[in-house]
């Protein structure tokens, strides 16, 4: 009846089985984190596509401002 023994001890065992494995809330909160900044990147990224494009246009057909 080993399975009598597991109860109440969950957090004895916690401290020993699991004690080198992340806790599936903070798994949780790093791939929502990652999934921001992934998301910040691709932000950016069009930032800087849009900027280039704007200079461009810009710079285009500029010899009547001369």
């Amino acid at each position: 009846m080993a399975f009598f023994g597991l109860i109440g001890n969950d957090r004895r065992m916690a401290d020993t089985t699991y004690s080198a494995r992340e806790s599936a809330s903070a798994k949780n909160a790093r791939k929502r984190r990652q999934s921001h900044h992934r998301g910040a990147t691709v932000a950016d990224r069009q930032g800087q596509a849009w900027e280039n494009a704007e200079r461009r246009r810009q710079d285009r057909n500029g010899w009547w401002r001369s």
